[in-house]
């Protein structure tokens, strides 16, 4: 990241969302980087770009398509790299040729020479990455968005390279690592599929049970399955649907009605206050050994440093004890334990990362094969070997859609949710403490819609969607365009937004689209506490 020519930040507002990591890009600024933010709100991340990309909600496929066109047709394309390490550009090139600039624009609401611009320091840049978050994720067509970026590296040669790629921030300190560890329904641990049957008998062999060629559920098919009565039971650890899923008030009603809901939580979030059991976890980052893997796939040592509190217990202890009483003895393992058998069943991946060497070289990125393998810095560099190791990297066609919802004369407003730097996701770990920087939900918009609408800064406004109603305080926020305003989701039990947001989803991922829905906005019609 400090050592890249041109970095695009699409959909990220990494200065409140990933703070740490953007100081590094700002290192990567001062020593010479142009950044280009993509995003509808012109956020704090924004305000420190050569460029920001004012685009519409959901239309970054229009947007990534047309500066591919552009980068094509201006002759900037890496034409050694695509016919070397790729596939599939002629229909690629066919599908994006309708993108033209004028027509970016109209789909996406940049400028034509802005698009113009940004693409091409993107193809002429001898370092560029593109990173992106949630503002590409959630949505009805997330995987088809972050394919779009995908293309753009393809096209250009970023990838598998110092200084280049594609690069996804994850939100919290362990999601690489949760899916990396098997946390996904349709893998393995080390992202291995349960389909191929060579991957099934490895594990079948080492835990002596047959596994089922099939995919699991993921959140979104789970609570499809609730609706009808398919799922019955559920063990939630570590989550709090009832408070950050899309359309709350409807997954509420789905988890009360579940036969038995066993939640295992350091905190009585909502969904654990709906349970019929709770496990009181000891799963704080200080009350337990393990390791967490960050964004850039280094795999880290976790020490246990204080005791946890009376009557909690070790998460790897109730999941052990659990089996007991269920008629499967899994011993007394210890963090170490697990790990090294993680080793074992996924050695290409993580084979050569003993907790000696962890702890010894401060981390290590996988994959690591063996304990001479120092690691993997970066992915992909075998696209450039010669001959190109494995196979090529497809290019995908990919088309815009916008949102589901798009606003009418019911709901005028188009709602985006994200976060904010004082809190975090749904409040359970920030909100119980008291700090100036809490200052409480509030409904953003722009002067021009509250001038419109006769709202005052600071006043109480009704927010209504297909979904639910709430009250909130109203901010004026001059960066915000018409017609766009803005929630984050940290507060439930203040402000439950989710009551608002959509819960259509990708179908490929089961993300739900959060950050498009259409609201109505007035003033309110009596104070918050008569709610």
């Amino acid at each position: 990241m400090e050592e890249a020519d041109v970095v695009f930040l699409w959909g990220s507002n990494a200065r409140e969302a990933h703070p740490i990591w953007f100081h590094h890009l700002l290192k990567g600024v001062r020593n010479g980087a142009r950044l280009y933010v993509m995003d509808p709100r012109r956020t704090p991340s924004a305000q420190w770009a050569d460029v920001w990309l004012g685009l519409d909600v959901g239309s970054d496929i229009a947007l990534s398509n047309t500066m591919a066109r552009e980068i094509i047709h201006a002759g900037l394309h890496d034409r050694k790299f695509v016919a070397h390490a790729t596939e599939g550009f002629d229909a690629y090139r066919a599908a994006v040729e309708s993108y033209t600039l004028e027509r970016g624009e109209q789909l996406t609401g940049v400028p034509a020479d802005v698009i113009r611009e940004a693409a091409h320091a993107f193809a002429k840049a001898k370092n560029a990455m593109i990173c992106w978050t949630l503002g590409i994720t959630e949505h009805h067509n997330a995987v088809d968005n972050v394919l779009s970026l995908i293309n753009l590296c393809l096209l250009t040669g970023h990838v598998g390279k110092w200084g280049s790629g594609c690069n996804p921030l994850r939100g919290q300190n362990n999601v690489q690592g949760g899916g990396d560890m098997g946390a996904i329904p349709n893998r393995l641990p080390g992202f291995q599929d349960i389909l191929d049957p060579a991957i099934r008998e490895r594990f079948e062999r080492h835990w002596n049970v047959p596994l089922a060629p099939r995919y699991g559920w993921n959140l979104t098919q789970m609570l499809q399955a609730m609706g009808r009565k398919q799922l019955t039971s559920l063990f939630v650890i570590g989550e709090n649907p009832a408070q950050s899923d899309a359309d709350s008030g409807h997954v509420e009603e789905l988890l009360r009605g579940l036969d038995h809901l066993v939640v295992q939580e350091i905190f009585l979030t909502k969904t654990a206050q709906l349970a019929h059991v709770v496990l009181p976890a000891a799963a704080t980052w200080c009350e337990g050994d393990g390791t967490v893997t960050n964004s850039e796939r280094r795999v880290q040592r976790v020490r246990k440093a204080v005791e946890p509190p009376a009557g909690a217990k070790d998460e790897l202890w109730i999941l052990c004890e659990l089996a007991r009483r269920m008629g499967v003895d899994f011993g007394h393992p210890t963090a170490e334990d697990v790990w090294n058998e993680f080793r074992v069943v996924a050695p290409e991946f993580a084979g050569g990362m003993s907790y000696a060497r962890l702890a010894e070289l401060g981390g290590i990125q996988w994959p690591c094969p063996d304990e001479s393998h120092p690691g993997t810095p970066f992915l992909h560099g075998r696209l450039w070997a010669e001959p190109r190791g494995g196979r090529a990297a497809p290019f995908s066609v990919v088309h815009h859609e916008g949102p589901v919802e798009q606003p009418d004369a019911d709901y005028p407003l188009l709602l985006t949710t994200g976060r904010r730097l004082e809190s975090y996701n749904t409040g359970v770990q920030t909100g119980g403490y008291q700090s100036p920087l809490h200052t409480g939900e509030r409904l953003e918009l722009s002067g021009e819609d509250a001038e419109r609408l006769g709202i005052a800064d600071g006043s109480l406004v009704d927010v209504h969607s297909r979904r639910g109603s709430l009250t909130v305080e109203a901010r004026i926020d001059r960066a915000l365009r018409p017609g766009l305003v803005f929630m984050t989701l940290h507060f439930p039990d203040q402000v439950n937004t989710n009551l608002l947001t959509i819960d259509a989803s990708d179908p490929k991922s089961g993300t739900a689209e959060f950050k498009a829905c259409s609201v109505r906005v007035e003033p309110a019609a009596r104070p918050a506490a008569a709610r």
